[in-house]
């Protein structure tokens, strides 16, 4: 009897694609792993709102003329470029990804946006592969080599610190407390306490394990070079740098300070004042404060070429000026062109 092998190839054939298909869909999620000294902002962007972020001469940024949508541009601001149809803060960047907390009740439109989506997400740096890993409320958000730490709230459990790996495999609680991970360097997170005292602390990324750092009185803490840069709370809110080699602190200004981002040799800050407030710049050890703009601005961003910011309570107009060198205060006019070619103005 004559046995037909027509049936039994096309079957293989169809297991065989099969197997292909399923390897190949679990090596696309595959999420490269991160050295553990990959952060995915600074702790002044974040604190600021994390609107900003920049690897490898890309910018990638919540663009306020088009209501907070994800773009990307080159550092010089060539090459604006819309990468989503949602509301994103806190962005992370590492690797071959961008993570951000993202919220379309603002920036998205049309059918797919009648009900709200919110959560962290993860997408590829042109935008595309987009992917919820937590569907809860986030606020602020730092990438640690292969995880994120956030500040998870939810109206069940409030306010508490979790972790989740980037490729979603892994969520844990870290802690009750509410931590504020912004500031992290070489898989160290610092932060001030908020229950029973502001001391700086560190968190371990590698085993989640917490120790005292400094018993000061601190918030907002950064790390830059060996130092923590700080607000320091019990003398009206000045900033001060601690040396994490020589436990010493200095005074970088007496002025009460709101807000502020340490960059690459300067230190971005907005005063508070009754008469006189304004932006303020100085060197990083206090030197040569210049003021900036006067008047009171929030959401400082720090990119290797720029310092962008706003007027307080005011998301647009966007201004921005060199992160160095002479002041020269314009607006972000790329951002809005590239908004306006989108039909968002």
């Amino acid at each position: 009897m004559k046995k037909n092998w027509k049936p039994i190839l096309f079957t293989g054939i169809v297991i065989l694609l099969l197997v292909a298909s399923s390897v190949y869909s679990v090596l696309s999620e595959r999420i490269p792993s991160n050295d553990i000294s990959v952060t995915g902002n600074t702790a002044g962007n974040l604190n600021n709102g994390g609107l900003f972020a920049e690897s490898d001469g890309k910018v990638y940024f919540s663009n306020a003329y088009d209501g907070g949508r994800l773009y990307s541009m080159n550092a010089d601001e060539t090459d604006v470029v819309r990468l989503g149809d949602s509301k994103v803060s806190a962005i992370n960047v590492g690797g071959n990804y961008l993570y951000y907390y993202l919220d379309s009740s603002d920036g998205g439109k049309g059918l797919g946006y009648v009900v709200r989506t919110y959560g962290v997400f993860r997408s590829k740096l042109n935008g595309k592969d987009t992917k919820c890993l937590d569907r809860n409320a986030a606020v602020t958000m730092q990438l640690a080599g292969d995880y994120l730490y956030y500040q998870r709230y939810n109206n069940t459990d409030f306010t508490k610190f979790w972790k989740i790996k980037t490729d979603k495999s892994e969520s844990s609680l870290v802690s009750e407390e509410i931590i504020n991970p912004a500031a992290c360097h070489n898989g160290i997170i610092y932060y001030n306490g908020t229950e029973k005292d502001h001391y700086l602390y560190a968190l371990d990324t590698r085993t989640d394990t917490i120790s005292t750092i400094y018993q000061g009185d601190l918030w907002y803490p950064a790390y830059q070079d060996g130092y923590i840069y700080f607000m320091d709370v019990s003398s009206n809110y000045r900033l001060c740098r601690y040396s994490l080699s020589q436990n010493v602190v200095e005074i970088l200004t007496n002025d009460r300070v709101d807000t502020f981002n340490v960059g690459t040799g300067c230190i971005y800050y907005q005063r508070n004042s009754s008469t006189d407030p304004a932006l303020m710049r100085m060197n990083l050890d206090g030197s040569n404060p210049e003021v900036i703009a006067e008047g009171n601005y929030e959401n400082i961003q720090l990119t290797s070429t720029y310092a962008y910011f706003n007027a307080f309570g005011e998301e647009v107009p966007v201004y921005h000026t060199p992160l160095n060198g002479p002041v020269n205060v314009s607006t972000f006019t790329s951002a809005y062109d590239a908004a306006l070619a989108q039909g968002s103005k």
